[in-house]
């Protein structure tokens, strides 16, 4: 079964909180990386 528009609003909210639950440590982490590494090559 492949998620559509038509998918309950509560499943809907789930799946939006669950890729945040992802995405905002992966981006904090991207974010980290490229300040350190701008840090480590320009002195």
């Amino acid at each position: 079964m492949t998620p559509n528009a038509s998918s309950p609003p509560s499943r809907r909210g789930l799946i939006v909180l669950s890729w945040l639950w992802v995405a905002v440590p992966l981006g904090y982490g991207l974010y980290e990386l490229v300040r350190k590494a701008t840090q480590l090559f320009t002195g």
